[in-house]
């Protein structure tokens, strides 16, 4: 064995989630090489991951992890309880925090209440509670200055935005003290300037000696990346140095759904006001900390909006008012459907005429709940089924599921189908009830390259068929359909 290679994977053929994944799989990880991986599936490129990491299945073929042998055989001479994976941090897509009480029992409104998100530990506790005993260069002042997060180390893990909760995980990897680490699509979800900053990130943690591997799209390959490989069901198909990279366009192609469907199922909505959103003067804030102030803002029937920011700008507090969710609406000045807040109205009728699609929403949903229930519960604007459904709305939901391709999908949880499944089944469940308003925070998130074209070309083919409302948040500007047309910036 070359005592440079740190890893090895030979003709490996692999099974994850229940399918053969990779036929003939072979790599070959070397220190010094810092590696992109790239492809045109998600779920093969978590896949690859979860390999390296020992928890797929391989009907042949095998994985040598050179980079644990000394540390293994230290280990057993000592008599400890150790494993390979004590070398290695992962950052996922599917990080979950945990409140006080070590459960997982959050609600989506409970981010937006001020009492209610001390149930969580702040962003110090949580680092420090949960990061491994292991000498090591990373500790928590150098951590939180590297990622950002000292001005943050305070607040509630909960009242964190996407962007930071992104940061936040990446934290809680160098906190273990890594050898090697991992991250799945880490860009996901930082702002520009974060993403920028992401490759002086890379530099740093690879200048003290860790070895980097993260999969990312073709058109985010940060700096302090050496070697990308290109990944197919065949397995690595090209892999070459950083310098000898070029990007390849994106090949044309058609929307796969039955576009008489799409039509059938859009209904156009009645507007019988002369606004959808109008806010003015409003400002939010938790004790001393003001996310929003004096935010002025009118949205019109059939207006086309991307709204814009930093991360911690304010953009889901923001959003958490025009969807009913905090509890601080009621000493604002502002309407929603022509109606002012705080005049009578329940959350339901708030809920009613809006869809939202954000993708930590899934994360919210009990564990029993199937993908059809996750769609069927937008027709009641709950975080799931609870009640049976009449012969009407059972058509409908299943109309949906056939429209994205979700049949074979429909009766497993929402936690168990791939990224890319769950955005489809959240997006039916807005548009199931045929909103007035529709909301999406960052709602392509987690998708392949590929997925996020089909999934904006598919918004922009809804806002061809109706006239709907809509507000789009998004970090990247490739991914906003031709049709926003209006921009809203939080500074």
């Amino acid at each position: 064995m070359n005592p440079k290679v740190l890893l090895q994977i030979s003709q490996a053929q692999v099974n994850f989630l229940g399918k053969t994944t990779f036929r003939n799989l072979n790599f070959t990880w070397e220190s010094g090489q810092h590696w992109a991986i790239i492809g045109n599936s998600g779920q093969e490129l978590t896949a690859f991951l979860e390999t390296i990491r020992d928890t797929t299945h391989l009907s042949q073929g095998k994985i040598s992890r050179y980079f644990a042998e000394d540390y293994v055989a230290k280990k057993t001479s000592e008599g400890s309880v150790h494993s390979f994976r004590d070398l290695i941090s992962y950052v996922s897509q599917q990080y979950k925090f945990r409140n006080k009480s070590n459960l997982q029992n959050f609600y989506f409104q409970q981010r937006f209440n001020s009492s209610e998100a001390d149930e969580a530990a702040s962003v110090k506790e949580y680092i420090l509670e949960n990061s491994p005993a292991v000498p090591g260069p990373w500790n928590l002042e150098n951590v939180s200055k590297l990622l950002r997060l000292d001005h943050l180390l305070d607040s509630s893990i909960l009242k964190l935005s996407n962007g930071e909760t992104r940061r936040l995980a990446l934290a809680l990897g160098l906190m273990r003290q890594p050898l090697l680490y991992l991250m799945d699509q880490p860009m996901t979800g930082l702002d520009a300037e974060s993403r920028e900053a992401f490759g002086d990130f890379l530099k740093v943690i690879i200048s003290s000696g860790i070895q980097v591997l993260l999969t990312t799209s073709s058109h985010e390959i940060p700096d302090g990346i050496t070697h990308i490989a290109n990944l197919s069901n065949d397995g690595i198909t090209a892999s070459l140095e950083r310098k000898n990279y070029n990007l390849n366009q994106v090949q044309a192609y058609a929307l796969p759904w039955d576009m008489n469907l799409l039509g059938y199922l859009l209904k156009s909505p009645e507007f019988d006001a002369e606004s959808v959103v109008k806010l003015e003067n409003v400002s939010i804030g938790y004790g001393e900390r003001k996310i929003l102030n004096s935010v002025n803002w009118v949205v019109k029937p059939g207006e086309r909006w991307q709204l814009k920011g930093k991360n911690g700008s304010g953009k889901s507090t923001l959003i958490s008012l025009l969807i009913g969710e905090n509890p601080q609406a009621y000493s604002q000045n502002f309407s929603l459907f022509g109606r002012k807040r705080g005049t009578g109205e329940s959350i339901w009728d708030v809920k009613r005429p809006t869809g939202f699609v954000a993708p930590e929403l899934v994360r919210f949903f009990p564990s029993n709940q199937t993908v059809k229930k996750v769609i069927a519960s937008g027709l009641f604007d709950t975080m799931g089924l609870f009640k049976k459904l009449n012969p009407e709305q059972e058509s409908k939901v299943n109309q949906w599921l056939t429209l994205f391709n979700l049949q074979t999908f429909s009766d497993l949880s929402i936690h168990r189908v791939p990224l890319e499944k769950q955005r489809w089944a959240i997006l039916a469940r807005a548009l199931v009830k045929g909103p007035e308003l529709l909301i999406l925070d960052e709602a392509s998130q987690g998708m392949d390259e590929m997925q996020r074209i089909i999934f904006r070309d598919t918004i922009q083919a809804i806002l061809e068929k109706i006239p709907i409302t809509l507000i789009y948040v998004s970090h990247y500007q490739e991914d906003i359909p031709k049709a926003v047309t209006k921009t809203f910036e939080l500074s």
